[in-house]
């Protein structure tokens, strides 16, 4: 039996000439056909994660493409058991991706595709000659990352251009960068090639399209996901786990919060780790007046503040889009 939801990723570099236009009539199609989720819109194109019935993303997958600036979208689908998300927003921003190069255009110059297939005989041949590059941020490499991959510690991924520094003797190497769904690795392997580096690809698609082609295999621990899952399995051929628990040590790939909302820090923490603060990271932080009482989860769901899809639009809700 098919899964009534589906989960999509998506990102498309492409010129959007008045995003808030665009914005708008976006935010009411996505509305019309009840997704919830965040997508950003920029001048530089679109970038998404939504959920919703089968029906519904399967009509926003054909209205999207049938835009002729997005016929080239490429959406990576996922069947789950219910929305991934409690909301929908969709913003307007300066990037679809904040990595603090405005002036990197993917659709001039980028790394060339490397497809799942391809990648997944690199990984199990590990060429001397080859460096496989996670430009994701700490939490997310910290829970999972692929076989023998050069992590960086980055809060952000606008700190990676600061970071590309610390590469310098790989110019001369073949660099295969990899990120979530794609989009990241489109300004990171242009900018690599910006700086001198001689021969860089990116996974197509990202850990995400590699686990729906290539099984997921040697990729290590789980895949951090920008919903309410938080963390998802993706390995079918050889799983592992590689996070720790912040509290106890013990292996855990289970990400929460720490139950002090001053603190909020993300990370690894098992269930047993978890019962010796009573959800905090540490003794000091169970001490503080504002701890949030802990539900077993860890996952503490922001306010919903009579949140309104309908609130911030300015047309009629008949407008066409």
């Amino acid at each position: 039996m098919e899964a009534e939801y589906l989960n999509l990723l998506y990102y498309c570099y492409s010129r959007i000439e008045d995003p808030e236009l665009f914005r708008e009539q976006h935010h009411l199609k996505c509305l019309e056909l009840n997704l919830k989720g965040r997508i950003i819109v920029a001048s530089e194109g679109l970038n998404g994660t939504v959920s919703g019935l089968r029906a519904d993303c399967e009509q926003y997958m054909k209205d999207v493409q049938s835009d002729p600036r997005f016929s080239h979208v490429e959406f990576k689908v996922e069947s789950v058991p219910d929305h991934t998300f409690t909301k929908l927003h969709v913003r307007v921003k300066p990037e679809i991706v904040h990595a603090s190069l405005p002036h990197i255009d993917p659709t001039k110059r980028t790394g060339a595709y490397v497809e799942p297939d391809e990648f997944r005989k690199i990984l199990k041949e590990q060429p001397e000659d080859t460096v496989i590059l996670d430009v994701r941020s700490n939490y997310e490499h910290e829970v999972g990352k692929f076989k023998n991959a050069i992590t960086l510690d980055i809060e952000n991924f606008r700190d990676f251009p600061e970071k590309v520094k610390e590469l310098e003797s790989l110019k001369d190497k073949k660099v295969i960068t990899y990120c979530t769904g794609g989009i990241k690795c489109e300004k990171a392997s242009a900018y690599l090639l910006e700086q001198g580096f001689k021969d860089v690809h990116q996974l197509h698609g990202g850990i995400i399209k590699y686990g729906i082609e290539a099984e997921g295999e040697d990729f290590e621990g789980k895949c951090y996901v920008f919903d309410n899952r938080i963390v998802k399995d993706l390995n079918k051929v050889n799983p592992k786990i590689i996070s720790r628990c912040y509290v106890t040590g013990v292996p855990s790939d289970r990400m929460v919060n720490c139950a002090n909302p001053h603190c909020n820090k993300h990370i690894p923490m098992s269930e047993e780790g978890a019962r010796v603060y009573n959800g905090c990271c540490s003794e000091e932080c169970a001490k503080n007046p504002d701890v949030r009482p802990y539900d077993g989860t860890g996952f503490y769901q922001k306010e919903m503040n009579g949140y309104n899809p309908y609130r911030g639009l300015k047309r009629q809700k008949n407008t066409s889009s």
